[in-house]
């Protein structure tokens, strides 16, 4: 186990990033402040360090997730994982990584131009990303569920294949537009390279937006590539036996 106590804060941050929302929320400062040690950071803003460290303990656990059996899982067993893991991701990391953007482009934006447009593009992928969620989990992902439901016990309306298959086609262009946003932000910082002279909170914002991407390839993937096809590939066979 990491003897936490006696790293600085900056070093924490650094070997994980993982560590900065715990930081953040007891107001650590791992930038500006980031040279003192954990112990001796908690005791000037009078914070519990045991608990400190409880949490950073918890965090960088191995991946559940891998070797999951996704092909083998229903409709909604996809979709609650996707809902628990993937959307509840973006909506905690968004606002995190948005303001951390954001102090970038304020503090080093004259030195590191680019970081202005990648805060922009952030901002309007988040906008974005805040709608795409909303529309997946309050009309499409239960038009799915009640599909398979529909579709197992042979009660089908062919009137309402376009009900499905209308929105997954919108989810499916979206997703494309927010690839497209991240590989441009990925792009612009050089594969989120580092830059010397780059400070704490310029160096965690980049290893966000770097696990950002792969979070949204993990879940794009899941839903492009697994879920949709799964209902589609009922519609395309309840089709065969209605006409």
């Amino acid at each position: 186990m990491n003897n936490y106590s006696e790293q600085t804060l900056a070093q924490i941050a650094s070997a994980n990033h993982h560590a900065v929302p715990v930081f953040e929320k007891y107001h650590l400062d791992f930038c500006c402040k980031g040279k003192r040690k954990l112990a001796e950071a908690c005791r000037d803003e009078c914070i519990e360090m045991d608990q400190v460290v409880e949490e950073l303990n918890l965090i960088g656990k191995n991946d559940v997730t891998k070797g999951m059996p996704f092909d083998k899982m229903t409709t909604n067993q996809l979709i609650s994982h996707i809902v628990t893991r993937h959307h509840y991701y973006i909506k905690n990391s968004m606002p995190v990584i948005s303001s951390h953007l954001e102090k970038v482009a304020a503090k080093h934006g004259e030195r590191f131009p680019y970081m202005v447009d990648v805060f922009h593009l952030f901002s309007e992928l988040q906008k974005e990303m805040t709608m795409h969620i909303q529309k997946e989990e309050l009309v499409l992902f239960p038009r799915l569920m009640d599909a398979e439901k529909r579709f197992a016990n042979a009660d089908i309306d062919p009137a309402a294949f376009e009900f499905i298959t209308a929105p997954i086609a919108m989810m499916e262009k979206e997703h494309e537009h927010g690839g497209t946003i991240m590989d441009s932000i990925r792009r612009i910082t050089n594969g989120y390279t580092i830059p010397a002279g780059a400070c704490m909170t310029f160096k965690v914002c980049l290893q966000e937006l770097k696990e950002f991407e792969e979070d949204l390839h993990e879940h794009v993937h899941l839903e492009n590539n697994l879920l949709f096809p799964k209902i589609q590939g009922l519609i395309k066979g309840s089709r065969k036996i209605i006409f």
